[in-house]
């Protein structure tokens, strides 16, 4: 009781001349300043980054957890998170500035009854400047971000960010960028929503916090009029699709299930595009409320065998099972079984000695089909397609 409405939960490491754009916005917000706090997670012991501060001492409630480490934006965030003490964290990267009314705008429209609810905003700016010093030119995001943030605020109802202009989110978890993400203090300690330090440079780790969310049964809704304007600084795109690619092998691999390999295979916009589709394509494989296609491995004539196409039941709150007891005698000991199509999985490279693949598999459509047959042999060393009069015994 008593305490800040908003915590506004900043990661930051090196990025000196955003930091100090954000933090003007934030200072000529229209919420007054008793009411939100700023806490800032710094991997780094930085004179000049405590000098940004002490600029905004009497303005703004800034509290600071420093410490000397390599980069890690969940782990700055974690650090960050353990201290606030609002009723709502906005989750703000350092290279995003809001317009004056965003916070209260925000706190007023989907947090003032006590809505638990995660907003996601808008991101305006994100695409273009990639491979180029940005952060310490003369760019228009750091000399004209008030004029900049002005014309957001003059154009109520504009949709600046892609992920506005695509429906139907589906699988509403992908929507989560986690440069602007907000959600209610008591909902991430009542399900534990810290991020999972486990990942390591750009990208999935707010899709896969994200999922968390959603399956903790919290809405994530993308927020009307709530804006910030992203500041450029260097970025190495090749570099971070590396990054990302490690990262969502470590996404699939905590949660196998079809929304996230649909995401894995397909990115976020194809896994909307085809989740409902391919639902219907396994529907008519494996009958029943419980079916499901499934990949199980284990020994079989003393090979790592992986088999795709297993037709499985998947009860709720349940282990997947393969259905056929036929498919279940050809290990040696028993299998470990994933409820994943195939379109991709969590193994390495030509790290599986044989792939099997069953007879399920060629009545996916084409595209389905041939995605799942590449991913197959990027695991395996060997692969054998299976005939429809084959003996599955065998």
């Amino acid at each position: 009781m008593g305490g800040p409405r908003v915590s506004v939960v900043i990661p930051y490491k090196q990025r000196l001349r955003n930091f100090r754009v954000a933090l003007a916005a934030l200072a000529e917000q229209t919420l007054p300043s008793s009411e939100f706090e700023i806490v800032v997670g710094a991997l780094e012991y930085s004179p000049e980054y405590l000098e940004a501060c002490r600029e905004y001492a009497g303005r703004l409630t800034i509290v600071s957890v420093l410490v000397d480490e390599e980069w890690n934006l969940c782990r700055s965030r974690n650090l960050a998170l353990r201290q606030v003490s609002g009723e709502v964290v906005v989750f703000l990267d350092a290279d995003l500035a809001l317009p004056p009314r965003c916070l209260e705008t925000l706190y007023g429209r989907y947090y003032a009854d006590g809505q638990d609810v995660c907003v996601v905003g808008q991101i305006v700016g994100l695409d273009g400047r990639s491979d180029r010093e940005a952060e310490t030119a003369d760019l228009p995001e750091h000399r004209r971000f008030r004029e900049l943030l002005a014309e957001l605020e003059a154009a109520p109802g504009e949709r600046h960010d892609k992920r506005w202009r695509f429906d139907p989110f589906v699988l509403p978890w992908t929507l989560v960028w986690g440069a602007f993400i907000v959600v209610p203090t008591a909902s991430v300690r009542r399900h534990g929503l810290l991020f999972d330090e486990g990942f390591h440079g750009w990208g999935g780790e707010d899709q896969e916090w994200g999922y968390r969310v959603h399956t903790a049964g919290i809405p994530i809704v993308r927020g009307e009029d709530v804006y910030g304007l992203h500041l450029p600084h260097i970025r190495d795109v090749s570099s971070n699709f590396r990054e990302f690619d490690v990262n969502m092998d470590y996404f699939l691999t905590k949660w196998p299930v079809l929304d996230v390999e649909l995401f894995r295979a397909f990115d976020m916009w194809g896994a909307n595009r085809s989740y409902e589709e391919v639902r219907r394509e396994i529907a008519a494989i494996v009958p029943g409320p419980d079916g499901a296609l499934g990949v199980a491995r284990g020994t079989v004539d003393g090979r790592d065998t992986l088999v795709v196409g297993v037709p499985l039941s998947v009860p709720a709150g349940g282990p997947p099972e393969i259905v056929d007891p036929a498919v279940r005698g050809r290990f040696e000991t028993p299998a470990s079984v994933l409820p994943l199509v195939g379109l991709a999985l969590p193994f390495a490279g030509e790290s599986v000695e044989e792939c099997r693949v069953l007879p399920a598999v060629t009545r996916l459509s084409e595209r389905y089909r041939k995605t799942v047959l590449d991913e197959v042999s990027r695991v395996a060393r060997h692969v054998v397609t299976e005939a429809e009069t084959a003996d599955p015994a065998v």
